[in-house]
């Protein structure tokens, strides 16, 4: 019997969003396939992400072009990145994730002196972010529903609660 086994590339995940006044972070777990070829956040055209955090802003984020759509971001003091800085992973799922690496996201936290809140896109981000940032007394932590197109609750109810975000801009 031939027990081969493949093993799953490793991927990276993208460079954080940031400016140095930011009190809003919102944590994916690691970027998806499109998101990576793409080398930007939430390219995927099905993921909510950005329709998502444009209604709890008032902004429509859709439509603009993505460096914009991050200028808007950052001007509105909200920071991006992912809890994982890379892992072993076929395809975009967070199930298929493997040996993950986690994010430095305390030496972040550290740099971020206006920082009041930590936003988790979805379950696996906020399982290993909240263990990451545990001791973050000082920072609110808020876990929202994935916006990604696989776990399928109706919109107008992830949006209800990504209107949590407007609490801390």
């Amino acid at each position: 019997m031939d027990r081969t086994f493949s093993v799953a590339p490793r991927v990276d995940g993208l460079a954080p969003v940031l400016a140095p006044d930011i009190r809003l972070l919102v944590l994916g777990s690691l970027p998806g396939d499109a998101s990576l070829r793409a080398a930007q956040y939430y390219a995927h055209p099905r993921n909510a992400f950005w329709r998502l955090t444009g209604q709890a802003l008032g902004e429509d984020l859709e439509a603009l072009a993505y460096e914009a759509r991050l200028e808007r971001l950052k001007a509105r003091r909200i920071g991006l990145w992912d809890v994982i800085a890379s892992a072993e992973r076929s395809g975009s799922l967070d199930a298929a994730i493997r040996s993950p690496e986690a994010a430095d996201l305390r030496g972040l936290v550290a740099t971020l002196p206006d920082l009041r809140a930590v936003a988790f896109n979805g379950g696996l981000a906020a399982r290993l972010g909240r263990r990451i940032l545990a001791d973050q007394a000082d920072l609110m932590l808020l876990d929202l529903p994935s916006s990604s197109p696989a776990h399928a609750r109706p919109l107008a109810e992830k949006a209800a609660r990504w209107a949590a975000l407007s609490d801390f801009l």
